[in-house]
């Protein structure tokens, strides 16, 4: 019974890594119930305790991914519309996007042709530290952005983007670039299926005094006027499913 448990949920590890997320549940459960069965007949107490934590990491794993997919299936009734009203606050990263970040999440691309200058790249680094500190799995973001028309300031742009993916292979995730001429429109496509259009992009942050409490603290930084809209590719006409 154990090397059937084992076998089982290995199988569900694989769906899970192939996205075939409710697949993968019904072999999770499976899985754990021929492996509790199993370690009853365990007189090994340090082999049991060692199942006894991986059962509680599959069950944890098990359990996120069926609120992802409760989340997915309320997905066609989801469009939500943000009004950021010019200096108002209250508007982080985390805030906007905290919600779309579930463990079924690995992929990220970004459409934002003014990702160029520094507190322009600077909030790209913020929102890709959000990206790593969430419940999401991300292993790779993808930028289509535009370059800078000079050639000092584009070869530090350049430069700002090679540290940067540098930084973030350091813990596992690969950012690709590429810079388009003709980019105009701002969304943020996850591959969990979530759409986001912001008319400013990621730039709808005012400049503050360095001594000032939002300087630190996005949350507590005045915003540009701008209309972020929410929602799932199910939405889309024509999308699959």
């Amino acid at each position: 019974m154990e090397e059937s448990a084992i076998n089982v949920l290995k199988r569900a590890v694989v769906l899970d890594q192939e996205r075939r997320f409710d697949q993968a549940i019904v072999c999770y459960e499976q899985g754990i119930g021929l492996l509790l069965k199993a370690i009853k007949g365990f007189t090994d107490n340090v082999k049991k305790e060692r199942y006894r934590t991986k059962i509680n990491e599959y069950m944890g794993r098990a359990e996120k991914l069926k609120q992802a997919m409760i989340k997915l299936k309320n997905a066609e009734k989801f469009n939500k519309v943000i009004q950021i009203e010019e200096d108002s606050i209250g508007h982080n990263y985390s805030t906007i996007f905290g919600d779309l970040l579930d463990i079924t999440l690995t992929e990220v691309e970004i459409d934002d042709p003014y990702i160029r200058s520094n507190h322009q790249i600077i909030n790209f680094i913020r929102f890709c530290a959000l990206l790593h500190k969430s419940d999401a799995n991300v292993r790779k973001i993808i930028l289509n952005t535009s370059c800078e028309n000079d050639e000092n300031k584009q070869s530090q742009q350049k430069q700002a983007f090679s540290a940067i993916s540098n930084n973030l292979l350091q813990n596992n995730i690969e950012l690709v670039v590429s810079y388009s001429k003709t980019l105009h429109d701002r969304e943020i496509r996850f591959n969990n299926g979530w759409i986001v259009k912001i008319g400013r992009g990621l730039d709808y942050f005012k400049n503050v005094p360095k001594f000032s409490l939002g300087f630190y603290d996005y949350d507590l930084r005045p915003c540009h006027e701008t209309t972020i809209n929410i929602f799932h590719a199910k939405h889309v006409k024509g999308a699959d499913g």
